[in-house]
């Protein structure tokens, strides 16, 4: 329940509602800091999977391909009431993502990771149905063929198959790595936006996913050290890591 909330309530809920003021250009830029946030938490808070000097590198280069992927969006984007407050809430809720990836890697679940999902996707839809209910949404809804398609169409490839295989990939990548999927969606969005919609390509947009890619390459190649690693643990924690052991 509580990783469902913190993925699926402060992370998607928060992300939705800032783009109600957040131009969509700037709500993935500051989507993009979930991997430092992970960075962050793994390294400096729980003293848990670190990252070489490379895999921070990659980090910082992947914040730098997303200003050049989207930067001509930002430049164009106006900027209007509420953007900063939205922006604020934006960074929270990555925060919130992030700390709910770390923590699904961490715990020990008693169920395996497709039924961990669903007990998260379940325990977060009623939290957020509260949520809605108690603003008055169901008044204002507007039921549509084409809605109802879309929610349909989240429903399998957002929820069923993106967030099982996100959660899978949490129980066997480290999830520093596992983070990056925040720098590849907005190349999979220029493509798809290029394929269907016709959207154009230019410099800028051939450059940003370029300087990505070798972000990525950089994090998913670089070694990860453990507190365990090499069975030499700290000796201020050598009880807690018997009793894990």
């Amino acid at each position: 329940a509580i990783i469902g909330v913190l993925l699926l309530v402060g992370g998607n809920v928060g992300v939705a509602w800032a783009e109600k003021t957040v131009p969509s250009g700037l709500t993935a830029l500051i989507v993009a800091i979930v991997p430092i946030w992970v960075a962050v938490i793994e390294t400096f808070i729980l003293k848990g999977e670190r990252l070489k000097a490379r895999g921070f590198v990659g980090l910082g280069m992947g914040i730098a391909g997303l200003v050049v992927l989207l930067w001509p969006k930002l430049n164009a984007g106006s900027v209007g009431h509420g953007v900063l407050f939205g922006a604020l809430i934006l960074v929270g809720a990555s925060l919130s993502w992030a700390t709910g990836s770390v923590y699904s890697r961490r715990w020990d679940l008693k169920v395996d990771p497709f039924a961990a999902t669903g007990w998260e996707m379940l325990c977060a839809g009623v939290v957020n149905l509260g949520i809605s209910l108690a603003l008055g949404d169901q008044h204002t809804v507007v039921w549509t063929a084409r809605g109802i398609g879309a929610i349909a169409y989240l429903i399998t490839a957002g929820s069923l198959i993106g967030l099982t295989a996100y959660v899978w990939l949490l129980n066997h990548v480290p999830t520093a790595k596992v983070a990056t999927y925040a720098y590849v969606n907005p190349i999979v969005a220029v493509f798809l936006g290029w394929l269907i919609l016709h959207e154009q390509v230019d410099s800028y947009i051939f450059a940003g996913t370029i300087v990505i890619l070798a972000s990525v390459w950089l994090v998913n190649t670089s070694k990860v050290h453990k507190v365990e690693e090499g069975k030499k643990p700290e000796p201020e924690l050598a009880a807690c890591e018997g009793v894990a052991d």
